[in-house]
């Protein structure tokens, strides 16, 4: 398998992550997560974007262009022939020694680049029969808009769903839901999708963009506004959304079936708007559907 590594694409067992590097030390640094379908990349303009927004917020200079990134993660899928799976790309503020928790100056510490890839095939019986999900307090930090590779708080998070029993953890503060451990939170009530709007509570989703086209496209409504727990525990039907899991029903949280217990039919018509975005852009995927 062939990796990025700064600024050369080399054999895996090239890379050698130095023990003073400020990711490794200090979880100092962002990351993202773009998937490919039929050997090309669904939105990467959008993760690019995300990722340079998340440099500017963490005042970390990235040592390439916006078309730069691009160009190299393109090469990466090419060269490990790369059909459906993901891309994950990260940077970190680079080897600094001794350890200080201040920045170090740019000029003089470079920042350290890699990226991976992976085939990962479409679940679609997943994505029919659904998954379990266990309330869990949203105990991590109040910049959950930037994608950091610091991401203890949503590991435990996700831990102690898989020890209730559960595949997703879904968050709150305070009652008021925010996100999954991993992913957007939604839920349908009376014909309607409410979701978390975009602020520092959660992390906005590429894939929540592409479901909030999908719903205007399909005339169903969404309001981004902030549910409580017990309003979800009464929805008709809830899901969640990442790039890698596209949108995926929540049939049952704390054991308790939602609406139906099954794949209800707004999330059913969005994964089939989802999955036409996908093949505007990639082309079709009938065959593997």
């Amino acid at each position: 398998m062939k990796v990025i590594w700064n600024d050369k694409i080399v054999d895996r067992n090239e890379v050698k992550i130095d023990m003073e590097d400020r990711g490794y030390q200090f979880a100092d640094g962002i990351y993202d997560v773009v998937r490919a379908y039929n050997g090309k990349f669904f939105t990467l303009d959008e993760h690019v974007d995300r990722f340079f927004r998340g440099a500017c917020q963490t005042d970390l200079e990235l040592p390439f262009s916006k078309e730069e990134l691009k160009e190299r993660l393109t090469t990466l899928i090419k060269i490990n022939q790369i059909d459906t799976g993901n891309v994950y790309f990260q940077i970190t503020r680079g080897i600094a020694s001794p350890r200080n928790h201040t920045y170090p100056d740019p000029e003089v510490v470079a920042p350290v680049f890699t990226a991976s890839a992976t085939v990962v095939p479409r679940d679609q019986e997943k994505m029919n029969r659904g998954i379990t999900a266990s309330i869990i307090p949203d105990t991590r930090w109040l910049h959950c808009d930037i994608k950091s590779i610091s991401l203890l708080g949503n590991i435990m998070a996700k831990h102690e769903a898989h020890k209730n029993g559960a595949d997703e953890a879904v968050l709150h503060r305070d009652g008021a839901v925010t996100e999954c451990s991993s992913s957007n939170m939604w839920m349908v009530k009376d014909g309607t999708i409410y979701t978390h709007p975009d602020g520092n509570l959660i992390l906005p989703g590429v894939t929540k963009i592409v479901l909030l086209r999908a719903a205007e496209k399909a005339g169903i409504p969404v309001k981004e506004e902030t549910f409580t727990v017990e309003q979800l525990k009464n929805a008709d039907e809830a899901f969640s959304s990442s790039t890698t899991i596209e949108a995926m029903p929540i049939i049952e949280i704390d054991g308790c079936p939602v609406g139906s217990g099954k794949k209800g039919p707004i999330v059913e018509k969005l994964q089939q708007y989802y999955l036409n975005e996908v093949e505007e852009q990639c082309g079709s995927l009938r065959q593997n559907v």
